[in-house]
């Protein structure tokens, strides 16, 4: 069901801090998403349509394609199941991923001084599937994927500043399974949702941009099928043959895309060289609990298994981003790098999603083919830090969980 997908709370991220997706295209691949206060391509529909107000008057569209790669995670350790058993020696990875996330981006010219800009993307999402016990038991295929279309209008106020507002509309489609010769679950499902997002840029000079976004927390509201088999062991551990429930039924559950703030400022050196901080909030806390409803198909002990809330309890976090564009003749180059924790605590944490902090590096380039044409290429690099987990469950170490992407995109003005 793909609440499911959600179950994996939303995990993202492809990247560390939890399933968000921060990188939507090209500029923000290059600039480690450091591209709030200085945005002045068609992306600023997305990062801070405020400042389309400051963009030249024409309209400017954008096309990527994003290549996300994530590397098989290691887990070494040990395993407690439910009845307290304990099984050591674990040395297993979880499955290679590979993805292509389309997005578009459109600003329009003025209208009696309003700009409207329109931005599709994919904003949060993850994949984790595994082979291997323990993870299977929990893990087997945790899949969410998402699209948004985010429409937004930005008006004036004065000549040095700029409000803007959207709607966010997110598609949601997820998978969850998980097996083992006791229980198993095979559920998908989807939903669509709707927030808001707010902007205010404020540019004192030519060369310093300040700014402030915000994006709305999102409920995913999924709903969706479930297959479930249990088999209750309670009687059987004398010889017998514990009992089998079979279970198809509707499922829903509701899980948060986190509200987002991010405080940003720029400023261009005479060399032509932009610098911007950002500084992030991920209001994770409202993660706090996972509670899957099943309908009146499912046997009352299977739903007992099944059915229980789980424990999230994440905690909201901070991500640093820097970026610097270099403008040349015809050619401009971005480098960036970001900071960002995990929101998921060692209490909590599964093999759905080994979550831990990160740092990651980015290049890109943009070439001026025409007056009207430019095309560009970036990646991002993300390395996770290693991460020891002891509760109660799980009890050994999560490695190599790296993250690589690429984007390509041509940008048209007309």
């Amino acid at each position: 069901m793909k609440n499911i997908i959600l179950f994996l709370s939303l995990g993202s991220s492809l990247i560390a801090g939890g399933y968000k997706i921060p990188e939507t295209s090209l500029n923000s691949v290059a600039l480690s998403a450091a591209t709030v206060a200085n945005s002045n391509s068609a992306d600023a529909a997305y990062y801070n349509p405020a400042n389309m107000v400051f963009m030249k008057n024409e309209n400017a569209m954008e096309a990527n394609l994003i290549y996300i790669g994530l590397s098989d995670v290691n887990y070494k350790g040990s395993y407690t199941n439910s009845f307290g058993m304990t099984t050591t020696g674990y040395d297993i990875e979880s499955k290679r991923e590979n993805f292509l996330v389309p997005s578009l981006h459109y600003v329009s010219e003025d209208f009696s001084g309003a700009r409207f800009g329109l931005s599709v993307i994919s904003p949060a999402g993850l994949s984790k599937r595994w082979n291997s016990a323990p993870a299977i038991y929990s893990a087997e295929e945790f899949t969410l994927k998402t699209v948004e279309v985010n429409p937004s209008v930005a008006f004036p106020i004065g000549d040095k500043a700029a409000f803007a507002v959207g709607i966010r509309a997110i598609y949601s489609d997820g998978v969850v399974k998980s097996s083992s010769a006791i229980a198993s679950r095979d559920m998908s499902g989807d939903s669509i949702d709707f927030g808001y997002n707010l902007a205010l840029s404020y540019k004192p000079t030519s060369e310093l941009g300040l700014a402030l976004t915000y994006r709305s927390k999102i409920d995913l509201s999924v709903e969706g099928d479930a297959s479930l088999f249990y088999r209750d062991m309670t009687n059987a551990f004398g010889g017998g043959v514990g009992a089998v429930y079979n279970s198809q039924s509707g499922t829903s559950v509701s899980i948060p895309v986190p509200a987002l703030l991010n405080i940003a400022l720029s400023y261009t050196l005479p060399s032509d060289t932009t610098i911007e901080f950002v500084y992030e909030r991920n209001y994770w806390h409202s993660y706090a609990e996972l509670d899957f409803n099943y309908g009146s198909g499912v046997n009352p002990v299977t739903n007992i298994v099944f059915g229980n809330k789980v424990a999230k309890n994440w905690k909201d976090t901070n991500a640093f981003r820097l970026g610097i564009t270099q403008k040349l003749d015809k050619l401009t180059l971005m480098g960036g790098v970001v900071i960002d924790e995990t929101p998921v605590p060692n209490a909590t944490i599964g093999f759905e999603l080994p979550d831990s902090d990160s740092v990651s590096v980015s290049l890109g380039a943009r070439y001026q083919i025409s007056e009207k044409i430019n095309i560009g290429l970036a990646a991002l690099y993300s390395m996770r830090e290693d991460r020891t987990v002891s509760n109660g469950a799980i009890n050994g170490e999560f490695k190599d969980s790296n993250v690589l992407i690429i984007s390509s995109a041509l940008e048209y003005r007309f």
